[in-house]
């Protein structure tokens, strides 16, 4: 994803100005946004992280693995889970780690952006400070929530002991899902402002759907933690 992305910044940028302007809406006043309280809405935020904490550790007890390991003395089988961090590598495919994790690691961050009332009328702009702003915030996010889900208290770690056995537990993931995250986020903001909102233009509502969902599947994920329909845009109804 990270290489990705950087082949595809020079294409970003060379973006002509006079069309930049005419697709981008002006930046959000920083005291306002149409009334609304622009301060960051901490309580939706944590439920959604909630719900996602909840639903990814609802799927790891389906795995007979995560299972077999509940009993045992908690503290001491966490400790010793956390403490074998030595390695880059996990046990995990190459598909998990660099595909599936950055995918994770971009819904997370845009559970940071929807509850922030400006940033989530942000569009792609790499030229815009308050954008880079917005986008490092939500890497920050993702990395406390990635951190919290693999050796937290509530984590991988501590349910199933993720880690007790080398090498499953390893530095890879921590790194990777909040950056390869950003990456993803970056690349769907760039796609959404880009190519989707042309495409969507004097389209069916079912056609512009459907380039929203399949062309930016991170945010659609993260649109339905908000309960809101996965084609939802804050500045684009349809």
């Amino acid at each position: 994803m990270l290489f990705l992305l950087a082949a595809l910044l020079p294409v970003m940028r060379a973006q002509p100005e006079q069309e930049t302007a005419s697709q981008e809406p002006a930046s959000p006043s920083v005291d306002s946004v149409d009334g609304e309280d622009t301060h960051f809405q901490w309580k939706s935020a944590l439920l959604e992280s909630g719900f996602l904490l909840a639903v990814q550790h609802s799927t790891r007890m389906v795995q007979a693995k995560t299972r077999a390991e509940l009993g045992g003395p908690f503290w001491a089988d966490y400790f010793n889970s956390v403490s074998t961090i030595h390695t880059w590598n996990d046990s995990n495919s190459v598909l998990t780690n660099y595909i599936g994790h950055p995918i994770l690691g971009a819904v997370t961050g845009y559970i940071q952006v929807f509850n922030d009332p400006i940033g989530r009328r942000l569009e792609f702009d790499l030229s815009s400070k308050r954008y880079w702003q917005s986008r490092l915030k939500a890497m920050a996010w993702t990395a406390a929530y990635s951190t919290q889900f693999e050796i937290g208290p509530i984590s991988e770690a501590s349910i199933g002991n993720v880690g007790k056995h080398p090498p499953t537990m390893a530095v890879v993931d921590l790194v990777v899902t909040p950056v390869g995250g950003l990456a993803v986020m970056m690349l769907e903001d760039y796609v959404d402002a880009r190519f989707i909102s042309r495409w969507e233009r004097n389209k069916s509502i079912h056609l512009a759907r459907f380039y929203r969902i399949a062309f930016n599947p991170s945010r659609s994920l993260c649109n339905l933690l908000r309960l809101k329909h996965p084609a939802y845009r804050d500045t684009r109804p349809l």
